[in-house]
């Protein structure tokens, strides 16, 4: 091609770039950073307020009764978020076993809240549903239906928090009592939207991009409903659990609802840092700071550490198992 040759951006009727396309990025990334150096500060600053020795008293004051109570609810989280993938079976009709559906849906919950989204709930999903044979598009439906599952039960909660006014947001965050209700009363307003379109609707699929979606019937919308809403009642009551009863429930509920959001909108692996924020600008003006931390920090231990690490073996199990089974199959043949 000669140097001389207009791009095709020269070429009559196609319009290049605009300013705003190329500045978005980069304003991306200015916010983000922005972000991150609030989010810096705001912790320099608490962590100064703070008594650390007290956050290590309070962390050594637990007794293993309540660490085992607290996991073992987390334990009861963990295999709630697994239906999710065992509704995508039935969902999608594959023929996977329930140890297969299971495993592949714990690692990747764990690895999900320790390195993110992106890396552990879609990408060791699809890593390891391929190793079993299933295919993208068949991966792809499984993924959308427990990510809905999980989001449905968030919804109303949330809805029910801000509409009922448990928690009241600090200054700098607050956009009005009366907006924060209205937005609560039309989260409030999806589940049973939701449904309403899965038991009514004549229309029973749509397709996206060459992806059938198709809707759950009524029963299976329910059952995602229900288990959700458990799921996220379990894992505010791990941290509840941990505070010891130093705060009510609905406001533990509060901050970890809000908690997840903001950690979801930041994409901060694991919500480090963010969920801690959100726990000490909510609660720490009702309690001392010192226990809040430490709850956290156990609770980080237990539902988020722990899980991991077993996830870790069981991956590497999996990943072991898929590469020998090829070898046993060429030896016997």
């Amino acid at each position: 091609m000669s140097r001389n040759a207009p791009n095709n951006w020269d070429r009559p009727g196609n319009a290049g770039p605009t300013r705003w396309q190329h500045a978005w990025p980069w304003l991306r990334r200015a916010l983000t950073l922005l972000f991150f150096c609030g989010l810096a500060l705001l912790l320099v600053e608490r962590g100064r307020a703070l008594d650390w020795a007290e956050v290590g008293a309070s962390l050594a004051a637990y007794d293993a009764e309540s660490l085992v109570l607290a996991g073992l609810l987390g334990a009861f989280s963990y295999a709630l978020y697994c239906s999710f993938d065992l509704f995508g079976r039935r969902y999608t009709g594959h023929k996977l076993s329930t140890t297969a559906v299971v495993s592949t849906a714990f690692v990747s919950y764990a690895f999900n809240l320790n390195l993110g989204a992106l890396v552990g709930g879609i990408g060791f999903r699809y890593r390891l549903y391929s190793r079993y044979g299933l295919n993208a598009a068949t991966i792809t439906r499984v993924l959308g239906l427990s990510m809905l599952s999980n989001w449905l039960g968030y919804l109303p909660l949330a809805g029910a928090v801000l509409a009922s006014a448990v928690v009241s947001l600090p200054a700098p965050f607050r956009v009005g009592e009366m907006a924060l209700q209205i937005l609560g009363v039309v989260l409030l307003l999806t589940a049973p939207a939701y449904l309403a379109v899965c038991a009514f609707s004549r229309r029973r699929y749509w397709r996206l991009r060459g992806l059938r979606i198709d809707l759950p019937h009524a029963p299976m919308a329910l059952a995602q409903l229900g288990l959700s809403t458990a799921n996220w009642l379990s894992i505010a009551g791990v941290v509840w659990m941990l505070l010891g009863g130093a705060a009510d429930y609905p406001s533990v509920l509060a901050a970890l609802l809000l908690g997840a959001i903001a950690g979801v909108l930041t994409h901060v692996p694991a919500g480090l840092g963010v969920l801690e924020a959100v726990f000490l600008a909510l609660l720490g003006g009702r309690i001392n700071e010192a226990p809040i931390l430490a709850a956290l920090l156990a609770y980080r231990a237990l539902y988020y550490l722990l899980p991991g690490l077993i996830a870790l073996l069981v991956y590497l199990g999996l990943e072991a198992k898929a590469r020998w089974r090829p070898l046993a199959l060429r030896s016997s043949m």
